[in-house]
């Protein structure tokens, strides 16, 4: 059984710990999109691990990690992320591998990236790691990836920077290089999860274009680029928190208004560890955008649902959501796609009760309380995609499964 799990806003909606959570009953996890400037976070029994490249099943002892076709690999940050997982005892050698067909990341790409953003009149907001230079030299066929590591000819009209760089990474990637396809062929009978990276909202297709990260991160991507035919997906995950975050530049709707000490932008930021496991920088946050997730789940085949982050509102009296937008004046209910009607869009918010309890040691959904429960079936409702998975805590233990995700329909 195959399981995508893919983000169904701007990304930074938990993935890390979702995919964690299901590897338990998986054989293979396989990381098929993104680089060194996603950061999932994973907590256990009280510590943390932050993953950026690594895919998030690395902490069973017993799992094969993949990266997949679509990633663009900076060796070095690559390495660097390993020693720290060895670090922390984690035996990782023999378990990571590497799509022979995934993109390296080179030097000049990071100088290039942050040449290109200083230019920009509108910058993106990109972390500057090389990550938009790499799929973009991709498309333009002037790549290199691992497999090309060995031949002369693709290398030949590289920088000397960067040729010295593939030279000091050449012989510690080779044992790890795999034909993906071949290989997933090979374990098809194990279940696999594959791992997206930011989320359905940034994805360079469907996304909120241009502020959009470079690659593939919906659900189709997993098959583009994670080693299988769209035919053998069984099951679309989107996680999605119980609010709405973003980082970077680019259009954000139900953005708070107000981020001044002793907001709710402040609160929630601060209550949900809201800032970037890559970068630091503090996440914008703001209501819950039921519009852009109904828009997600359509785009991707989202059939399940994960939500994150209730716990974030335990202690709020009340709190809203978005359920349309007001456009210049008219009421738009689908998501749009210019730019500037996204900047247009004002939010029409319905407002929900808060709990006033903590739920962070809850197992089962009946032991939640009836108006956090009121509100995913709301939420359920509206998107017409059932939730079957609630998370109420950072670790690993936190999580409420309403039906697991490795049921066959």
């Amino acid at each position: 059984m195959n399981i995508v799990v893919m983000g169904a806003q701007w990304g930074d909606e938990g993935k890390g710990k979702i995919v964690d959570y299901l590897a338990a009953d998986a054989g293979i996890i396989v990381r098929f999109s993104g680089g060194a400037n996603a950061g999932h976070t994973i907590v256990i029994g009280g510590e943390r691990y932050a993953l950026h490249l690594v895919p998030s099943g690395i902490l069973y002892p017993d799992k094969t990690v993949l990266l997949g076709s679509g990633m663009v690999i900076d060796p070095e940050a690559l390495f660097s992320e390993l020693a720290g997982l060895e670090a922390k005892g984690i035996d990782w050698k023999g378990r990571v591998l590497v799509s022979d067909r995934a993109h390296i990341v080179l030097p000049s790409y990071r100088r290039l990236d942050k040449e290109a953003e200083a230019r920009r009149k509108k910058p993106i907001g990109t972390t500057g790691r090389g990550i938009g230079v790499a799929y973009a030299l991709k498309a333009s066929r002037d790549g290199v990836r691992l497999a090309d590591l060995g031949d002369p000819s693709r290398l030949e009209n590289l920088e000397a920077e960067d040729r010295a760089f593939i030279e000091a990474w050449r012989e510690r990637l080779a044992p790890m290089s795999v034909d993906l396809v071949s290989y997933l062929r090979a374990h098809r009978n194990l279940y696999s999860l594959f791992e997206g990276a930011q989320g359905a909202l940034l994805d360079i297709d469907t996304g909120s274009y241009p502020f959009v990260s470079s690659g593939m991160s919906c659900s189709a991507g997993a098959a583009a680029q994670g080693g299988i035919g769209p035919r053998r997906i069984d099951r679309v995950l989107g996680v999605f928190k119980a609010y709405t975050t973003r980082v970077g530049n680019g259009p954000f709707p139900t953005e708070f208004a107000d981020d001044s000490p002793g907001s709710l932008s402040q609160y929630i930021r601060e209550t949900g560890n809201e800032y970037g496991v890559t970068t630091g920088r503090p996440r914008r946050c703001g209501y819950l955008d039921l519009v852009a997730l109904r828009y997600a789940c359509a785009a991707n085949s989202i059939d399940r649902l994960v939500l994150t982050h209730l716990d974030v509102y335990d202690e709020l009296e009340s709190f809203e959501a978005c359920v349309a937008y007001r456009v210049r004046g008219r009421l738009a209910e689908d998501f749009p796609t210019a730019v500037r009607d996204l900047e247009d869009a004002e939010p029409v918010l319905r407002t929900f009760k808060g709990w006033k309890r903590s739920i962070a040691a809850c197992r089962e959904y009946d032991e939640l309380p009836r108006e956090a429960r009121d509100y995913v079936a709301f939420i359920e409702e509206y998107v017409e995609t059932p939730v079957s998975v609630v998370s109420v805590g950072s670790d690993r233990t936190q999580t409420i499964v309403r039906e697991s995700p490795w049921t066959r329909s």
